[in-house]
């Protein structure tokens, strides 16, 4: 019958046992050694041959009980003091050779001498503490002093070297016993300390954990809120402005042929639109960097835009194509198309040349236009919706405010949602933007974006 299953309660219930007489030594250790000296006392008593011898002795055995108590026991605390135990011990031991010599009944009460050896300073002082308690237990079992004689001398140094021989052995275990013992309860002290501090550490952590696991839920909304915000101004919101334009544009004209032309125009962005809110809402790369590289995807916009605008375009690649992380891609598209918008709107721009440059570690797209531009201060007519305050090659934000463009002109690059949106899309990749605008020659917006950084990152 496999038993095996009963080890861990038998092994539980061993230590239980062990540990119960470990509580039980300390008391027993302690009362022992009056024990022995009033069962000594009481044989010398009943053994006696003179009453004054054994007053005498009974006195002696007197002041040793009396020691016992006033220097060990009734102060515990003074067994920490080595120099005090030394003392102690001392004094003890002379005690219990007066005991041994008058009567060798004591022997009973010497050997216990052994018990106190452990408080004396640990090395070579415990051992010949043990080495007096057993000259003295000797002197005991041979019933005193030896005579005068050679075999009497003989008898005792025999009876001092077996002694000495045993007790010093035994007596050598149980101080390594002893100190592994206290060792052993150090490290257990430790380990229970080391315990509660890492229960204390887990309790932390979980609280960090769930506290960690809200703020990654929050960031999550807020992250796709941004996306969703992002997608929404840089398709929907561009689309649907140049839908309006195009209807507007079919309402003024009074030729069917132009008519036609602005509706088909407005039909497409609208069915693009409809494409890109699906592609926004899964998550999906624009369309036109499915067909390829973002040189390809920038082409394809460009002459899209160019088409329906009627505003000539181009697209230029210098350098060594870098393959870069599709959000590196995605913010150059995007980039270009907000500025595309916005020379559409308010530049009145006849041509825009769009420039990607790969330069070492970095990857940089300027849109160029020869518009009408805008200087530090000036006041852009509300046509232009108020273009802001852009000094040349930094973006001033918070100067003066948007007009009634709001989202769409150079004006909002100052502090609208379309800079937030480029900024947010270019910084993100540890990138920069810049514009330079001066009246009557143009403007030219610069993104930065290190390539290999956000590779990396990747």
């Amino acid at each position: 019958m496999d038993m095996s299953w009963q080890k861990p309660e038998a092994g539980r219930d061993e230590t239980a046992r062990l540990e119960a007489w470990e509580r039980r030594e300390a008391p027993a250790l302690a009362v022992l050694p009056y024990a022995m000296l009033a069962a000594a006392s009481a044989l010398t008593i009943v053994l006696s041959t003179g009453l004054r011898a054994t007053l005498i002795t009974l006195a002696v055995a007197a002041a040793a009980g009396g020691w016992l108590l006033w220097g060990y026991t009734l102060h515990p605390a003074w067994r920490e003091r080595r120099r005090w135990m030394a003392v102690f011990f001392a004094v003890l031991i002379a005690l219990m050779a007066v005991l041994a010599v008058r009567s060798p009944i004591f022997g009973f009460f010497t050997f216990t001498g052994y018990f106190f050896t452990f408080w004396l300073p640990r090395g070579r002082w415990r051992m010949i503490g043990v080495a007096a308690v057993a000259i003295v237990t000797a002197t005991a079992q041979d019933g005193g002093l030896p005579k005068p004689t050679v075999q009497a001398f003989a008898l005792y140094a025999g009876l001092i070297i077996v002694n000495v021989a045993v007790a010093g052995a035994l007596s050598w275990f149980a101080f390594v016993g002893s100190e592994q013992n206290d060792r052993r309860q150090v490290a257990v002290a430790e380990l229970s300390e080391a315990n509660r501090k890492l229960e204390a550490t887990l309790a932390e952590n979980a609280g960090l954990h769930e506290q960690l696991l809200a703020q990654a839920r929050e960031a999550g909304v807020y992250d796709e809120r941004q996306r969703m915000a992002r997608e929404i101004h840089d398709t929907l919101a561009q689309s649907l402005a140049g839908i309006i334009t195009q209807l507007q544009a079919a309402d003024q004209v009074g030729q069917d042929g132009e008519r036609r032309r602005h509706l088909d125009a407005a039909l497409a962005l609208a069915r693009e639109s409809l494409s890109e809110a699906r592609r926004s809402v899964h998550a999906l790369r624009p369309e036109p960097l499915q067909a390829g590289r973002i040189e390809e995807a920038l082409a394809v916009v460009t002459e899209r835009w160019s088409g329906l605008h009627g505003i000539r375009a181009t697209v230029t690649t210098t350098g060594a194509g870098t393959p870069m992380p599709p959000e590196a891609e995605l913010t150059l598209l995007r980039t270009a198309q907000e500025a595309l918008a916005n020379v559409a709107k308010h530049a009145g721009a006849t041509r825009v040349g769009l420039t990607l440059s790969y330069i070492g570690d970095q990857v940089t797209l300027d849109i160029r236009d020869d518009g009408v531009g805008f200087t530090r201060g000036a006041r852009v007519p509300a046509a232009q919706a108020a273009a802001g305050v852009v000094q040349r090659g930094v973006v001033q934000p918070g100067a003066n405010g948007g007009g009634p463009g709001g989202d769409g002109d150079h004006g909002h690059l100052k502090g609208g949602f379309g800079l937030t949106v480029m900024r947010e899309r270019v910084e993100g990749l540890a990138g920069t933007l810049a514009i330079e605008s001066e009246p009557g020659i143009g403007t030219t917006i610069s993104a930065c974006l290190p390539v290999a950084v956000a590779g990396r990152r990747r």
